[in-house]
């Protein structure tokens, strides 16, 4: 019996790479889904949730594959902080973000086509930020432009240079995809990585 095709369902080149070390053969579909938390959801809720919307869409179109869903949220105060899309959000999301912790929640989903089973988990990570002066905000975010990152940093980049501290079990789920539950998720479906 073949051993079913790997895909992930995201478009993020950072999910990407990070699949990439685990050197098993994988393919990327990007799901079109509406990212909008609902009313009265959680962060992890939505994070879970839009991971879960993203595995299922995929594997609607590909019956006999093993699909990899994700999804990220970044809360401050039980307030979720999306992506900022805009320069301007993204500069009242750092202004907001200083001196303080911020709790990422990495979502992921690993969905059996073929025989339904799905297993999924929201992965925190803590992150403390510098307190950051007007001038160190503007020239960071004209120097990377993290507009499409929960939180508007990428700590994978300069956005490690706005961190003060990190805690958490897996440093990969800040950048969105928890390779370490991601192992044993698939070592669940049979698939081993080493």
């Amino acid at each position: 019996m073949n051993a079913p095709q790997l895909i992930l369902a995201s478009s993020s080149i950072y999910r990407r790479e990070l699949l990439e070390r685990l050197q098993l053969p994988f393919t990327c579909i990007a799901p079109e889904i509406d990212e909008t938390p609902l009313n009265n959801e959680l962060p992890q809720e939505t994070a879970l949730r839009l991971a879960q919307v993203k595995a299922r869409k995929i594997a609607d179109e590909h019956p006999a594959s093993l699909v990899i869903g994700c999804d990220q949220v970044a809360t401050l105060d039980n307030m979720q902080l999306g992506k900022p899309m805009t320069h301007d959000n993204a500069v009242r999301q750092l202004r907001m973000m200083r001196g303080r912790e911020v709790t990422f929640y990495s979502a992921l989903c690993l969905y059996n086509a073929a025989t339904g089973s799905m297993q999924a988990d929201a992965v925190p990570y803590r992150v403390k930020f510098r307190n950051l002066s007007e001038n160190q905000i503007e020239r960071y975010l004209l120097k990377e432009q993290p507009y499409h990152c929960a939180g508007s940093a990428k700590s994978e980049g300069l956005g490690i240079a706005l961190i003060e501290a990190m805690y958490g079990d897996d440093p990969n789920a800040l950048i969105g995809l928890p390779l370490i539950r991601l192992i044993t998720m698939l070592q669940n479906e049979g698939v081993d990585v080493i």
